[in-house]
């Protein structure tokens, strides 16, 4: 039996989508058990109105919220009753505990797992890697990091290369992932000097399947399963990309609904718009994981929704099952 601690506060919907996404994960992956954590008082009802094994769910009460207009380690050092905080020093104290989901402030996630949780031996830092459809049928791409190191050095996005590379792995059944590096051209003597850095490492690691430079454009085009970058980069990287997705589809939709005869048209496409639509959602693809923390850390995006939550559990059971962490820390101290 895998235990996942479930951080229920602090998203835009929260708690109704957090006791959603549980209800749905203990229905449908028989093997797992969860706390649930946040205000009792909230949590009781919306749990009587939902169907699941209540013999593998607990609730454990938190009084505090951290949110937005938080100071991270303030919050963290302060808000000892916070749900995040809860959760956090179970997870750290509770042996049996394995994982924690949360869609909860970034900042105060990331600050609450290197102060109570603390890193993989070896690990410089943790990085954060979401994962992305792309337009290849079945394909998906993972960006690392996507903002928890604004500033690198070479060492450390060789060890997200090499993270990213074994969480593809185990989790997604992913084998020998092709890992590029975010450059402002394909050449290899394109970049400044990090990345000039970072591509010569990369190209003598051999746990590592490099395969070179990628210029952002081709984030979606399904030649990558892995893009290593710094926190800044890969941040900039990924919200450009699903803002542009979500303007384009803005677009269409407007030019659609412009005229009667564009009317006519858009009911012949419906079906493969929302079909696109859907690849595009983020709800559908779970939480950015928090690669080299001592245990399993899931930030889920703010705004998720029930589905997006279960699908976060489902990623913690799929890395829990696949020793993720053991395997990191065979390969950083090999």
């Amino acid at each position: 039996m895998i235990k996942i601690v479930v951080d229920a506060m602090g998203g835009d919907d929260s708690p109704v989508v957090n006791v959603k996404g549980v209800a749905r994960a203990l229905r449908e992956i028989k093997d797992i058990e969860i706390v649930l954590v946040g205000d009792e008082a909230q949590l009781t009802p919306l749990l009587e109105a939902e169907n699941f094994d209540g013999n593998r769910l607990t609730v454990l009460h938190a009084s505090e919220v951290i949110d937005c207009n938080d100071i991270p380690t303030d919050a963290i050092r302060n808000k000892r009753d916070s749900s995040m905080n809860k959760a956090l020093e179970l997870l750290h104290s509770d042996e049996s505990a394995r994982a924690i989901v949360s869609i909860g402030s970034t900042g105060a996630l990331l600050a609450g797992t290197v102060m109570r949780v603390g890193r993989i031996r070896g690990v410089r830092r943790p990085a954060f890697c979401p994962i992305l459809p792309t337009v290849a049928p079945g394909k998906i791409v993972a960006i690392c990091d996507s903002g928890a190191n604004v500033d690198c050095d070479p060492t450390w996005l060789k060890q997200f290369a090499i993270m990213g590379s074994l969480y593809l792995a185990k989790a997604f059944g992913v084998q020998k992932p092709r890992v590029a590096l975010l450059n402002i051209g394909v050449e290899e003597e394109k970049g400044d000097a990090l990345r000039k850095a970072t591509y010569e490492l990369l190209s003598n690691t051999a746990s590592v399947n490099f395969v070179g430079n990628m210029e952002s454009r081709d984030l979606l085009s399904g030649k990558f399963d892995l893009v290593v970058c710094d926190g800044f980069s890969g941040n900039v990287l990924l919200k450009s990309t699903e803002g542009a997705c979500l303007e384009l589809m803005r677009l269409l939709k407007n030019s659609m609904m412009s005229s009667f005869k564009s009317k006519l048209g858009a009911l012949l496409v419906k079906k493969k718009l929302y079909e696109v639509k859907d690849l595009m959602d983020y709800n559908k693809y779970g939480g950015a994981v928090l690669l080299g923390a001592a245990k399993t850390v899931i930030k889920g995006h703010g705004s998720s929704n029930d589905e997006a939550v279960f699908h976060c559990i489902e990623q913690a059971y799929r890395m829990e099952t696949g020793n993720l962490i053991d395997a990191i820390s065979n390969e950083i101290l090999s």
